[in-house]
C-alpha cells in the first residue's frame, strides 16, 4: 500500500510540474498566437502553426529540466527528435481541432484555443511518459 502511495506521490508532483511548465508554455503559445493574428494579421492557422512551435521549444527545455529524467539509453539529439515527432502529432492535433472548432463549428478561436490546449496536453504528458523517461523502480528502502 505504501509503494502504491509512493508511486502516486511521486506521480502528482510530476503533473504539478508539468501543470507549471505546461501553463507558462501555453501563455507564450497563446501570447504569440494572438500577437501574429492580431497585430500582425496573419490567419490563424498560421498563427497558430507558429506559436505551438515556439511554445514547443520552451516546453521541451522545461520539460527535460525539471519534469521528466530523460532516460540513459538516448542521446540528447535522439531525446529532442523523439519530442519533436511527438510535438509535430501534438500539432496535428492542435491544427485538426482548431479547425474543427474555428471554421466548422464557429467557435471563437481565442475560445477554440483553450480547449485544444487541453488536449494536446493530455497528449504530450502521456506520450513523453511512455517515450521519454527513464523507467525508475522503487527500492524497498526508499518507502
Amino acid at each position: 500500500m505504501e509503494k502504491n502511495e509512493t508511486i502516486l506521490k511521486k506521480l502528482f508532483t510530476q503533473l504539478v510540474k508539468f501543470g507549471i511548465v505546461g501553463v507558462i508554455a501555453f501563455l507564450i503559445d497563446y501570447g504569440v498566437l494572438i500577437l501574429l493574428t492580431e497585430a500582425a494579421g496573419i490567419h490563424y492557422l498560421v498563427s497558430a502553426m507558429i506559436s505551438f512551435v515556439v511554445s514547443v521549444i520552451f516546453n521541451y527545455t522545461a520539460s527535460m529540466r525539471f519534469v521528466f529524467k530523460g532516460r540513459q539509453d538516448l542521446s540528447k539529439a535522439k531525446e529532442f527528435m523523439i519530442f519533436i515527432v511527438l510535438s509535430v502529432i501534438g500539432l496535428g492535433i492542435n491544427e485538426l481541432f482548431m479547425w474543427i472548432l474555428v471554421d466548422r463549428m464557429h467557435i471563437f478561436y481565442m475560445l477554440s484555443k483553450i480547449f485544444v490546449t487541453a488536449i494536446v496536453m493530455i497528449w504530450n504528458f502521456v506520450t513523453r511518459k511512455i517515450f521519454l523517461e527513464e523507467k525508475t523502480r522503487i527500492n524497498s528502502n526508499e518507502l
